[in-house]
């Protein structure tokens, strides 16, 4: 039988409780004015930005608290800026994290991209022009390869796997491997004729960062009309990439973390327009991810090191 006192005494610690939950979450947002989201380069600045400014501003408002967006000169730069807890949430490359976890990054993965069919991994391919005569990697050699940056799975870390698969050392293949800093970048390098190939990433024949770019109209002929996807041609197309996550520091309070959790999975519903943009309507709610999935990739990065060092 419950007495009087004993039904106050726990009237008032489920109150206490109650109460604790806002106070708590003042608590971080005193500690926590702003919050910055960092995005890797995967575009230029101008088209990350387009992407994941609405997205920003849902979660300033989810949160309660201002959410900037920084968009990263490299790779590394979301690294470091974790290292430092000048970011506390970044959207990653999986090398790129992976690479931060190598060195010491106290960073948690919490969810994953997936896409519409419902799988979470992505390709690196080699691309040549249509018109060209290449058909192969072995017609490529003493030819010039685009690469994206060292910290980048689909444009760096993937192609160099698989072509060490095919018994190919790319610095001696070929006659220059250009690092061209984004993905980007790399296509309009091929485009040019700076290089013959170039190393990019690929999810679907609908959904690359050649799609993308060509429905942004950024490929052009000599003559102003726009580029088609048949003006390319895959010659090679890696194994299967873990797709992209998005770690927050581990340093953040407990409460404040299931908070921005919860911002990403109710994003779908909550924000359906700003969840859209970010991959062009292409891609399915996000999925829970941990630290350990990404061992595989870890794996790939000190194989990539190891030829660096070689």
């Amino acid at each position: 039988m419950i007495d009087r006192r004993t039904l106050l005494a726990g009237l008032a610690a489920g109150a206490a409780t109650a109460a604790a939950k806002p106070a708590a979450a003042q608590g971080w947002k005193a500690a926590y004015p702003e919050l910055v989201l960092a995005v890797v380069p995967a575009e230029n600045a101008s088209g990350v930005t387009d992407r994941w400014a609405p997205f920003t501003q849902y979660l300033s408002n989810k949160l309660g608290t201002k959410v900037t967006l920084r968009v990263a000169n490299d790779y590394a730069a979301v690294i470091e800026g974790q290292r430092a807890g000048n970011i506390h949430i970044g959207y990653y490359g999986p090398a790129s994290f992976a690479r931060a976890l190598l060195t010491g990054v106290k960073t948690t993965a919490f969810v994953i991209d997936v896409n519409s069919d419902g799988s979470k991994g992505y390709y690196s391919v080699f691309y040549v022009k249509a018109d060209s005569p290449y058909k192969t990697i072995e017609d490529l050699k003493g030819k010039n390869l685009g690469l994206v940056d060292p910290n980048s799975t689909s444009g760096y870390n993937m192609p160099l796997f698989a072509l060490d698969k095919k018994g190919i050392n790319a610095e001696q293949y070929f006659n220059k491997v250009l690092v061209t800093g984004s993905h980007e970048n790399a296509v309009l390098a091929l485009w040019q004729g700076t290089v013959e190939t170039c190393a990019n990433w690929w999810n679907a024949p609908d959904d690359s960062n050649l799609t993308r770019m060509l429905k942004k109209g950024m490929i052009k002929t000599a003559d102003g009309k726009q580029a088609t996807l048949e003006d390319f041609r895959i010659i090679l197309k890696s194994d299967l990439i873990i797709n992209s996550p998005t770690a927050m520091l581990e340093s953040l309070p407990p409460d404040l973390q299931e908070t921005i959790k919860k911002a990403f999975f109710d994003a779908p519903k909550s924000a359906p327009e700003a969840f859209a943009r970010l991959s062009d309507g292409k891609n399915k709610p996000w999925e829970p991810i941990t630290n350990a999935d990404y061992e595989d990739t870890i794996r790939l990065v000190r194989f990539v090191d190891s030829l660096r060092k070689a």
